[in-house]
C-alpha cells in the first residue's frame, strides 16, 4: 500500500490530469481494497484493463497488478515528458524569432510604412522583367531572390543579398547614349573647348567617324601624356560633350589597393563593386567618356597592384567580359571611350602601356599661349571674379609680358593664375572706388598688380663665354634650358663635378673627358695636359637633381671650351649623348626641348641627326624661329659652338699646359 501511494504521487506529478488534492484523500486511506478502486479509477488505462484488475478477488495480487500497471504508465509519462522538453528547446527560439518579427511587421503597418517583404520581392521581380541584362545576370538575379525568400527579412544576410540585387539590377547593362551630332559639328565642339592640341582633335574625329561606319566599334584607349597644365583632363570633358556622352572621371594619385579597381569579394564585410562599376552605374550610361586621370602615379604594396588590375579594364580584347570581384558577373566595358592622363610615361609599367595609345602634349608655343588667354582665360577669369567685359581689358602687350616674365611653364595655369590675380585687384578697386570706370593692362601697368617680374626673358642674349654651354633638358613640366659650366685650375689631374648630377650625367662628363684626351692632339693639346690641371664640371641649381642621357654633347663643348680657350655661343643651345669615338646617339623629347628654346631666346639648336624625325612633331612656327641644325659627330658640333674670332690668342692653362691651336680639326 505505501509502494503504491508514493507512485501514485509520482504519477499525479508527470500527469497533471488528476487533482492535486486527490493525493490526500489516497495518502488516508487505510483500507486496501478501497486504495485498490479508487487508485484504478485515476489510471489513464482501458476500461478493460480496469475491469480484469478489480476481477482479481485476492487482494494482494490485485495491488500488485495495479502497482505494476501504474508503473508502467510512470514511463510512459517520464518519456513523453522528455521528448516534449526536448521539441520545446528548438521550437522556442524560432516562435521567438517568428513572434518578434510579426511583431515589428504590425508596429510598421500600424505607423503607415507600406515597405513590406513580400511587396519588395515583387518590386525586384517586376524590375528583374523590365531589364535587359546578360543571360548570366538574369540566372544570377532570380537565384538571388529565391535565396532572399527563404530567409528571415531582418537578417543580416538578407539586407547583403537585398544589396547584391540593387547593384545588379541599377548597372546600365543596355543604357547607351546616342551621338547626335555631325563629323563637323562635334570639331567645332572640340575647338571651342581649346586651342591647338591637333593631333588629339584629329583622333577622336577619326575615332567617331569610323563609329558613324561599323555599327559597334570598340572603345579606343587614349593616353595624354604632358606636362602640367596643358589641358589633358579637360580635352576629355571637350570630347564628352562632341560625342554627346556622359563624362566620368577617377583620380588614379596614389591609389594602391587592387579592390579599389576590381571591388571587393561579398564574403567581407561592407563589400563595395570597385570605382569603375561604381562610377558607370553612377552614370547611368554603359558607354560614357571615362577619364583616368595620373595613371603614372599608380602605386602597389600589400594590398595588390592596381595597375596589373586596369590591364583587363584597358585591354580592348580582354574588356568584353570584365569582372568584378563583387558583381562576380562579365561586365562589357568595351563600348567606353578611355582616357588616360600622365605627366610622364617612364612610371607606367610597360603591359599597361601597351595596351594603350599615346598621344604625347607637348606644351604650347609664346603665339598659341596668347591666343589661349584671349580666347579662354581672360573671358573665364572675369565672368569668375564678377567682372564684365567693359571693367577690364588686357592689351597684347601686357599679355607677352605676362607669358614672358611671369610664367616659364609648358602648359597655361600660371599663366590662368596670373589672370586671375588681375582680376581679383581690378574687382577690389571698382568695389573700393565705386566707379565703374575700364581698367586697362597694359605692359607697363602690369608690376603694379603682379609686382616685380620673376624671370628675365632671353636671358641667354648674354655675351658669350667660355666653358659655359646651354643644354636643353626634359623634366616632368616640359622642356628646360640647362647651363653647363666648366673651369680649370692648377691641380693634380682630378675632375671634379658639382650640381647634384646622378650617374647616368657623371658618366657623360667621364666620357666627354675621354674623347678629348684621345684626340689631345687633333685638338692641339699636348699629350699629358691632363696631368697638371683639375676640371670642374658644375650645372647651376645644385638643390635640383638632374639626370638623364642627352647632356653629353654639352658637356663636351664645355669642357673643349674651358681647354681650348674658346668662347661657345650664347644663343645656341644643344642636346644629344655622344660615344667615346665621338658619334652622337639621339635622345627623347625633341619637341619639349625645343619649345623650351624657343621659349628661352635662342636661336640656333644642334639635334643628333637620327632625331630629325622628331620635328614633324614641333609646330612650324617655330621651326621658322629657331635654325635647327642636325650633327651626326661631336667636331661638327664643336665647329658650330665655338666663337670664330680672328684676336684670339694662345692661352697658356697651368705651368705647362698649351693651346698650340684656336681651331678645331
Amino acid at each position: 500500500m505505501r509502494s503504491i501511494k508514493e507512485s501514485f504521487e509520482l504519477y499525479l506529478k508527470l500527469s497533471k490530469k488528476i487533482h492535486v488534492e486527490m493525493l490526500g484523500t489516497v495518502v488516508a486511506i487505510e483500507d486496501a481494497s478501497k486504495l485498490a478502486d479508487v487508485v484504478i479509477t485515476h489510471l489513464n488505462v482501458k476500461l478493460e484493463d480496469k475491469q480484469k484488475i478489480i476481477e482479481i478477488f485476492d487482494i494482494s495480487e490485485r495491488l500488485e497488478a495495479i502497482y505494476s500497471l501504474m508503473l508502467s504508465e510512470i514511463e510512459i509519462l517520464q518519456v513523453e515528458e522528455k521528448i516534449k522538453r526536448r521539441v520545446k528547446k528548438q521550437m522556442e527560439k524560432t516562435q521567438k524569432d517568428y513572434y518578434l518579427n510579426e511583431q515589428m511587421r504590425a508596429i510598421q503597418k500600424e505607423m503607415g510604412d507600406k515597405d513590406d517583404f513580400r511587396n519588395e520581392i515583387n518590386e525586384l521581380e517586376k524590375r528583374l522583367k523590365q531589364k535587359k541584362m546578360s543571360e548570366e545576370a538574369v540566372k544570377k538575379v532570380k537565384q538571388e531572390i529565391k535565396k532572399l525568400q527563404m530567409m528571415t527579412p531582418m537578417s543580416a544576410e538578407a539586407t547583403v543579398v537585398r544589396n547584391y540585387i540593387d547593384w545588379v539590377l541599377d548597372m546600365p547593362w543596355s543604357e547607351k547614349t546616342e551621338n547626335k551630332y555631325t563629323l563637323k559639328e562635334s570639331e567645332t565642339i572640340l575647338d571651342e573647348d581649346h586651342f591647338g592640341l591637333k593631333k588629339v582633335k584629329e583622333r577622336i574625329i577619326e575615332y567617331l567617324a569610323v563609329q558613324s561606319l561599323v555599327k559597334k566599334n570598340k572603345g579606343s584607349i587614349l593616353c595624354l601624356v604632358g606636362p602640367p597644365g596643358v589641358g589633358k583632363t579637360s580635352i576629355a570633358k571637350s570630347v564628352a560633350r562632341a560625342t554627346n556622352r556622359k563624362f566620368i572621371r577617377i583620380s588614379l594619385g596614389g591609389v594602391h589597393d587592387e579592390a579599389e579597381i576590381r571591388g571587393h569579394r561579398r564574403t567581407y564585410i561592407g563589400a563595395m563593386p570597385g570605382k569603375i562599376i561604381q562610377l558607370l552605374k553612377k552614370a547611368g550610361s554603359n558607354n560614357p567618356v571615362f577619364c583616368l586621370d595620373e595613371v603614372d602615379k599608380l602605386s602597389s604594396d600589400f594590398r595588390g597592384d592596381p595597375s596589373a588590375a586596369l590591364l583587363e579594364v584597358l585591354d580592348p580584347e580582354q574588356n568584353v567580359a570584365f569582372n568584378d570581384n563583387y558583381l562576380d558577373l562579365d561586365y562589357d566595358l568595351s563600348e567606353i571611350m578611355f582616357i588616360t592622363t600622365a605627366n610622364v610615361l617612364q612610371t607606367i609599367p610597360a603591359p599597361l602601356q601597351d595596351r594603350m595609345e599615346v598621344i604625347r602634349i607637348a606644351g604650347y608655343t609664346e603665339p598659341e599661349k596668347m591666343q589661349i588667354a584671349m580666347q579662354y582665360l581672360i573671358a573665364k577669369q572675369i565672368e569668375a571674379n564678377g567682372l564684365v567685359k567693359e571693367n577690364i581689358e588686357f592689351t597684347k602687350g601686357a599679355l607677352l609680358k605676362i607669358i614672358r616674365q611671369y610664367t616659364r611653364e609648358a602648359g597655361v595655369r600660371n599663366l590662368d593664375r596670373e589672370i586671375a590675380s588681375i582680376c581679383r585687384k581690378v574687382a577690389k578697386e571698382i568695389v573700393n572706388n565705386g566707379n565703374q570706370k575700364k581698367v586697362v593692362i597694359t605692359s607697363k601697368s602690369l608690376s603694379k598688380y603682379l609686382g616685380v617680374p620673376k624671370f628675365h626673358h632671353g636671358e641667354t642674349e648674354e655675351k658669350s663665354k667660355i666653358g659655359l654651354t646651354v643644354g636643353l633638358a626634359w623634366t616632368e613640366v616640359g622642356g628646360e634650358l640647362l647651363s653647363i659650366e666648366a673651369t680649370i685650375m692648377e691641380g693634380t689631374g682630378k675632375m671634379i663635378m658639382t650640381g647634384k648630377l646622378g650617374d647616368v650625367m657623371q658618366e657623360s662628363v667621364q666620357a666627354a673627358l675621354s674623347y678629348i684626351r684621345a684626340r689631345a692632339e687633333q685638338f692641339g693639346l699636348t699629350k699629358n695636359f691632363y696631368k697638371k690641371i683639375d676640371i670642374h664640371v658644375h650645372v647651376p641649381e645644385g638643390a635640383i637633381p638632374k639626370d638623364g642621357p642627352s647632356a653629353g654633347v654639352a658637356m663636351t663643348t664645355s669642357i673643349a671650351s674651358v681647354l681650348l680657350q674658346k668662347k661657345v655661343r650664347a644663343d645656341l643651345a644643344m642636346t644629344g649623348e655622344i660615344t667615346l669615338r665621338g658619334r652622337i646617339l639621339p635622345v627623347g623629347g625633341i619637341k619639349e626641348k625645343v619649345l623650351a628654346a624657343h621659349r628661352g631666346n635662342i636661336k640656333t639648336v644642334i639635334i643628333p641627326k637620327e632625331n630629325e624625325r622628331d620635328l614633324a612633331e614641333v609646330p612650324q612656327n617655330v621651326q621658322k624661329a629657331l635654325k635647327i641644325i642636325f650633327a651626326e659627330h661631336i667636331d661638327d658640333v664643336l665647329k658650330i659652338a665655338f666663337v670664330q674670332d680672328e684676336e684670339e690668342i694662345r692661352v697658356t692653362v697651368a705651368s705647362d699646359v698649351s693651346i698650340s691651336s684656336p681651331s678645331v680639326n
